[in-house]
Formats: structure tokens, C-alpha cells, sequence
């Protein structure tokens, strides 16, 4: 039994190895934190869909749209609610609702998906009202939200369906929307409403199925040389005109519209005349179909053709787990659509229509273009003034022949695992006088990544846990000048800092960090926010480039831990790294080890198989983290194994792996069933002062540890008997030279045990710990006895997982 169960955590571990191994050519997060109950959170019992926000800082508040409420939220504290309405729909729209097909209890609610700031104290508000999309005002005076009961109607402003991606921008008083304006769904449109609204041609050539992700303001007209107009530039996705493919490919495209734009008079009346589109491209590195646009965030500068634009993507398969994040410069796309070719229909025999580079000649005043300068002098003042050969040429041809590239030629980052949904960046003043790019993205399993490049190096911080369960991000908002970032899901809505500088306790841990938003801070021994350092501070340090630690003090010396070495047993000692990034490295008596028949290393520690008296000594465990050609060691575990002699005396316990801690009393914890020697109960384990202060174990953890080693000797029983006549290397008739042989050429892995089920831990269950000498030992007999032996301070019995909560029993 003892043997298949050490067989089935070895392949386990030789898994989880190879799928680690997989993920070296993606970015990794330096950290993982876990969820914290610290972060603040809002929700509502009965309450969800917390996915539209609007920052007003000047009221001190973030306007927070859910299913059929609006909350008016403590900006510096959300779970601080300040004052909430409610907008529900009527039993009248909801029969109506149900009528058309509908779900009566899903659909036919009023998801809040549009919130804008109108003026002052004034919000515009619109909610698809059961399918019948509908807008009000809204103000927040004196503490309290009010809906002014203005309706109107929705239709254009706002979708239809609850769970169907649309943008919208207020843009003065002017509201800029990209939704469908039909019960179906299947009339896509690009709108203005205003005194003068403009909209879009229905013809596929302009949208094909499109899903809306983002639209922004961009003020051009600022300082420009040739006089030309502010634009709003959007982002969404739909079918392929340009591939000639039997079956419909979903292509990323970037549009604009100028903002005075009126129309033409006789050709595209009351349609824009300035709508051209152009493909987004973002290759991923694996052969797939191109990549479809999720979100996207411009990070603006001073000088808005230094503008960026970073957007996230996700593959179109969902075979493939590959998102990437590619950037975009505002002039590069501006580029592309002032000086770019069209694209032009064509009949083909095999088609009815093929897309191909358009080489004829181009009218003028160039179509598409804003009214500038050029077109003044023409006398051309107005959209309404363009000539029809002009208009009739963007009518037919709004797309442009090349795609946009990304500012870096490909990726910025590409993550595999968990697609990313949302992205918002930061522009963070670090201490060497620079301006860094920090971008926080969502994923579809409720993280926050944290990343920044450094001179075309990719770096992922850390990677956060927002939500308890896994819950897709669905809105990420940042607040620079509050340092705060904001997230909505299904479940509720969470605010986050944009660091945790205290999470790093040594100098070490807050360089090699490389967050821009910190620095270790000499005078006071302690990493700090760089944003909380006196002006022109000399007393702190940052190396965000190179992450050098030379100037760090030397880490104090980890004290050896005793362990008691049984002959013939099989002995874990754990050793957790420091980084997600880092590899370990074990030495015994100042040798190198390397995975053999006789060791075994992994990320989680090393394995000595059948024991001697010859393993008797001292073993190192160093965390070794490459950086920019930096070689960084660390200590993060000593072990002295002393052989054992067997009990003295009149003395009856059952040998196990005894570990001294820092007081010299010896505890052993032995796996025996209760009452069968006198360990029974394992009392001293539960003294205080031999308790962690990140973990205690508890006389539950203990029944649930020995609960889950029964489980697991029945498991192997039952293989055993299933596969006895099909496996004959795993007859227990072998003979012993075999089945040393056998057990020698095994591996470990590490089992969680959660309700008597057991896992195989996956690449994605690795997280780092932070540095300490809580260790505990694991001794696997090869009797099948099962000996768990704490450690100087016990937080964990490290082999097996165990569960926390008891309501998990």
C-alpha cells in the first residue's frame, strides 16, 4: 500500500514539475498574494452585477451601478456607503419582458450600465430597464442620491441586453455610445446624441457584428499644426471583411469620428463622414486566429501624440489559455488613418466580394479626414461642405489597408493561465527621476496582475487575490491621486492600494521587488512608499532596472533545525522559496545534490529515499533568483539530521522524525491510531509555544491529517487489487532488490486534502512564503507508517494539505 501511494505522489509531483516547466517562456508574477480580508469591500444581500463606476473626487465619493441600485460609496473607504437608490423595473416591463422570450428573473431586471458626469453635482444614468433601455439624471447633494425622475428614452444610449459589451463617453454635453439599437441585437450602431446626432451606415462594411470594448477622447486640435479637430477614438471587435475564409473570423479593430463633425448634406446625412477603422494587431506567440480585444486604457501624456493606448486580448479558441497586452501609440494610429491606404471592394468568381488595397486615385479633400486646414482653404468650413465624390468614397471604403502595430512590435506581456479581462495604468514618479507605466489587469479568476517593462524587460510584481472565489473582473477603475484602485464583479466590489510597501520586510525583499511605488527607506529600516519620502530624500533606495541589492545589509543566519533520521525511511524536508522566480538549490556538507535514485528535489523541498546512517549531516536549502544576469542566493532553510538510536529504557513510543526546537524540548507526533502509545492526543504539539504566529495547528488539523493518510493507504489498496493482474511491476512478490529499485526510481508530490478529495496540484497552486524558520518534516516509512514531526515553530504539517475552516468537514 505504502509503495502504490508513494508511486501516485511521485507521478503527481513529476506532473506538476513538467507543467511548471511549460510556463517558463510566459510571464510569471515575482509574488502571489492571497486573499486578504483587509481589502475593502462592498456588496448588497440580493444585490449583483456591480460592474459600472464613476470616480467624482471633487465629492469624495465613487458611484457604483449594479443590478436595479445605484450607491454613492466613501471614495477613500467603499464599505463605507453613503447613500443608495433603486431603480427597478415595473411588473408591466417585466410581462413585457418575459413575453419576448426573455427570463423574467435575470434579463428582465435594470442593470445600471451607463454612469457620466453631466456637471457638478449632476450624473446621467441610464439601466436596460427589462429590454426597454431607459435614461434619467441623477444628483448627490447633502449626502443623498437622488434620481430627478426625468426619463427618457434609452435606445442607442444604452443596450438592450444586460450582458451585451457596449462603450459609452460623455464628451461636454454631447454623449458618444456604441450599442445596438434594435430588441435583437443585430443593428450595431456608433452614435452621437446631441442637438445634431450622428450615427452610422447600417452596412456591414462599417460593423459586422461588433462587440463594443472602449471608447476615449483624444484633443487633437491642441496645438495643432495643420488645424485639425478633436476625435473619438473606439474599440471593438467583429467578423472579418478582409479574409476570405468559408467560415466568419473575428478580427480587433481601432475607429474614429472627429468632433464636429455635421454630416453631409445630400451623401451621408445625419451619418458620420468621418468614420474610418483600422485592424489592431497583436501577434501572440502560438500559431491561433488573431487575438480579440477585451479592454483597453489610455494612459495620456501632456503632449497627446505621446499618448498610449494598452489593451488586453484573449485568444479566440478556448482551447488556448494565452492573453497578451499590446500598446499603442497615439501617432502610430493617427498615422494610419491620415496617411494610410484604404482597403476597396472587389467581385471575384469565387466570392461575392474580396477586400483588396484600394490604388486608385484619392479624392480630395481626403476622405475620412477631419476639416482642417487644407480643407479651409478649399472653403470647405464644414462636413456638410464636402464634396459627394468624397463622401461616396468613405461610404464604401471606411476601412484602412495596413493594422495598427504595436508600439513594441509585438506584446508587451503575454500571460498564460487565467485569461486577464480588465486593464488600467498608472504613471508613477520613481526616485531616479522617472516615469514608469504600471499597468494593474484583471483576470477572468477574480486577480489583479501588477506589471511594468523596464527597457523592454517584462515584469509582473505580483499577482493579487481580490475575491475569496473565483469571480471574472468585470470593471477595473484607478484612482491616481487617491493611490487606490477599484474593481466590480458579479459578487461585489473591491478597493485595493496600488502597493503594500510593508509586505516586504528586509531590504532584499523591497529591491528585488522592483515596485516603482516603493523604496527601503535606510533611516528607518523599512520599505516606504516613495510618495511618503521627504522631497529630495537620500536616505532611500530603489533599483528598478537592475534590482541590485548590494547596498542591502547581510540577511541574518537561519538557524539550523534538528531532525532525527530513522534508517530506511523516506524523509521530506521542506523548504518554500522566497519567489515564484526563484529555483532551489539543496546542499549537504557543503555538496551540490541533483535529483538522483537516491534524492529528489522540487520547488516544495527535497526527498531522501530510504535513509541511512551515511545521510547524517547538515543540509542547505537556498532560494537562487536570476536577475538582468544577477545571481541572487538565499538562505531560506537548515536542517541537521541525527540518526536515531530507539528509545531508552522502559520507554515505549513509536520512532518518528524529532525536531528540537529553540527552547531544546523534543515533540514527535506519530501516526498511530489513538490509544496505542503514550503520544496519544499529541498534546505538547498545541502548546503555545510551539505555534506559529501565521498558523496554529489545531486538534482538528491533526484528526484531518491522520483522516486523509487512511484515505490515502485505502487508495492504494484499491488500485493494488485493480490492477494486480495488468501492473507486474507492482506485485508485492517482487523481490526486495526490485522493490528498492522501484522505490528508489519514484518521485513525491504533494497532496491537498479537502473533504476527503485529493488533487494534483497544478502549476497554478504554487505560492510563495515569505521567509521564516517555521518548517515542519515529513517522514514516510516504508512500513507505512506515516510520521508528521513539527519544527521549531509549527504552521503547517508541509505533504499534505490541510483545511482551515471547519466547516469544510
Amino acid at each position: 500500500m505504502s509503495l502504490l501511494s508513494a508511486l501516485s505522489i511521485i507521478c503527481g509531483l513529476m506532473l506538476h514539475v513538467s507543467c511548471s516547466a511549460l510556463n517558463n517562456r510566459y510571464c510569471v508574477p515575482r509574488k502571489t498574494v492571497p486573499y486578504q480580508n483587509e481589502l475593502k469591500l462592498f456588496r448588497e444581500e440580493g444585490i449583483s452585477n456591480y460592474s459600472t463606476m464613476l470616480m467624482r473626487d471633487e465629492l469624495g465619493v465613487l458611484l457604483l451601478g449594479a443590478r436595479e441600485a445605484i450607491y454613492a460609496l466613501d471614495i477613500n473607504n467603499i464599505s463605507d456607503r453613503k447613500s443608495a437608490v433603486y431603480w427597478r423595473v415595473t411588473e408591466e416591463k417585466q410581462m413585457e419582458c418575459t413575453y419576448k422570450g426573455k427570463h423574467a428573473e435575470v434579463e428582465c431586471r435594470n442593470y445600471i450600465r451607463t454612469l457620466h458626469r453631466v456637471n457638478d453635482t449632476a450624473m446621467y444614468v441610464c439601466g436596460t430597464n427589462a429590454f426597454s433601455p431607459t435614461c434619467d439624471y441623477m444628483t448627490f447633494a447633502n449626502g443623498q442620491l437622488r434620481l430627478l425622475g426625468k426619463q427618457e428614452e434609452g435606445k442607442g444610449k444604452c443596450p438592450f441586453d444586460p450582458f451585451q459589451r457596449y462603450s459609452s463617453l460623455m464628451v461636454g454635453n454631447d454623449l458618444y455610445s456604441a450599442t445596438s439599437i434594435n430588441f435583437l441585437g443585430s443593428e450595431p450602431v456608433v452614435l452621437r446624441s446631441s442637438n445634431l446626432a450622428l450615427r452610422t451606415e447600417f452596412k456591414s462594411s462599417w460593423l459586422s457584428e461588433p462587440n463594443f470594448v472602449y471608447m476615449d477622447f483624444v484633443g487633437e486640435s491642441f496645438d495643432s499644426s495643420d488645424g485639425d479637430d478633436d476625435k473619438v477614438y473606439l474599440f471593438f471587435s467583429e467578423n472579418a471583411m478582409e479574409y476570405d475564409f468559408y467560415s466568419k473570423v473575428a478580427v480587433s479593430r481601432v475607429a474614429r469620428v472627429c468632433k464636429e463633425d455635421m454630416g453631409g448634406q445630400r451623401t451621408l446625412q445625419r451619418k458620420w463622414t468621418s468614420f474610418l477603422k483600422a485592424r489592431l494587431d497583436c501577434s501572440l506567440p502560438e500559431p491561433s486566429l488573431p487575438p480579440i480585444v477585451q479592454d483597453v486604457f489610455l494612459l495620456k501624456h501632456e503632449d497627446w501624440r505621446k499618448s498610449v493606448f494598452y489593451a488586453v486580448f484573449t485568444p479566440q479558441s478556448s482551447l488556448s489559455q494565452v492573453s497578451a497586452v499590446c500598446a499603442y501609440s497615439m501617432s502610430a494610429i493617427r498615422d494610419t488613418f491620415n496617411e494610410g491606404k484604404f482597403k476597396t471592394p472587389v467581385a471575384v468568381e469565387t466570392s461575392h466580394v474580396k477586400w483588396v488595397m484600394y490604388t486608385g486615385e484619392v479624392p480630395v479633400p481626403r476622405p475620412g479626414a477631419c476639416i482642417n486646414n487644407v480643407a479651409r482653404k478649399m472653403g470647405m468650413n464644414r462636413s456638410l461642405d464636402l464634396p459627394d465624390k468624397t463622401l461616396q468614397f468613405i461610404r464604401d471604403r471606411p476601412l484602412m489597408d495596413e493594422a495598427v502595430r504595436p508600439l513594441t512590435g509585438g506584446p508587451l506581456l503575454v500571460k498564460r493561465g487565467a485569461l486577464l479581462t480588465r486593464i488600467v495604468v498608472d504613471h508613477v514618479l520613481a526616485l531616479d527621476g522617472q516615469r514608469y507605466a504600471v499597468m494593474f489587469i484583471g483576470t477572468e479568476n477574480g486577480y489583479v496582475q501588477k506589471a511594468v517593462n523596464y527597457g523592454g524587460e517584462m515584469f509582473i510584481i505580483e499577482e493579487i487575490q481580490l475575491y475569496e472565489n473565483p469571480e471574472p473582473i468585470s470593471i477595473l477603475r484607478l484612482s491616481s491621486s487617491k493611490g487606490q484602485l477599484y474593481a466590480g464583479s458579479q459578487f461585489g466590489a473591491i478597493q485595493m492600494p496600488v502597493s503594500n510597501c510593508s509586505r516586504y520586510n528586509t531590504c532584499v525583499d523591497c529591491i528585488l521587488a522592483r515596485d516603482p511605488y516603493c523604496a527601503w527607506d535606510f533611516s528607518t529600516e523599512q520599505c516606504s512608499s516613495v510618495s511618503s519620502l521627504p522631497p529630495s530624500s537620500n536616505t532611500a533606495m530603489q533599483s528598478l532596472k537592475e534590482g541590485d541589492i548590494s547596498q542591502c545589509p547581510q540577511p541574518e543566519l537561519v538557524a539550523a533545525v534538528d531532525v532525527t533520521l530513522v534508517p530506511e525511511n523516506n524523509i521530506q524536508l521542506p523548504c518554500q522559496l522566497h519567489s515564484n522566480l526563484a529555483q532551489v538549490l539543496w546542499r549537504f556538507s557543503d555538496q551540490t545534490l541533483h535529483s538522483n535514485h537516491k534524492y529528489y528535489i522540487y520547488n516544495g523541498g527535497l526527498l531522501i529515499l530510504s535513509a541511512s546512517e551515511s545521510d547524517a549531516g547538515l543540509y542547505t536549502c537556498d532560494s537562487v533568483e536570476q536577475m538582468n544576469g544577477r545571481t541572487y542566493n538565499r538562505t531560506m532553510a537548515v536542517y541537521r539530521l541525527q540518526l536515531y538510536f530507539g528509545p531508552a529504557a522502559g520507554e515505549s513510543t513509536t520512532p518518528g522524525n524529532e525536531v528540537s526546537n529553540s527552547s531544546g524540548s523534543v515533540h514527535a507526533l506519530n501516526t498511530a491510531a489513538p490509544g496505542t502509545g503514550p503520544n496519544e492526543g499529541n498534546e505538547d504539539l498545541l502548546h503555545p509555544e510551539t505555534q506559529s504566529d501565521s498558523g496554529r495547528v489545531t486538534r482538528l488539523e491533526v484528526a484531518v491529517a491522520l483522516l486523509s493518510l487512511l484515505c490515502l493507504s485505502l487508495m492504494g489498496v484499491i488500485f493494488w487489487i485493480w490492477s494486480r493482474g495488468r501492473w507486474e511491476c507492482l506485485k508485492f512478490a517482487k523481490s526486495s532488490g526490485e522493490s528498492e529499485a522501484k522505490r528508489q526510481s519514484g518521485e513525491y508530490m504533494h497532496i491537498q486534502n479537502r473533504t476527503s478529495e485529493i488533487k494534483l496540484l497544478g502549476p497554478e497552486s504554487v505560492r510563495p512564503c515569505s521567509a521564516n524558520n517555521n518548517h515542519s518534516a515529513v517522514d514516510f516509512k516504508g512500513n507505512g507508517e506515516h510520521h508528521f514531526t513539527p519544527m521549531a515553530n509549527i504552521s503547517s504539517l508541509d505533504g499534505l494539505g490541510y483545511i482551515n475552516d471547519e466547516s469544510e468537514i
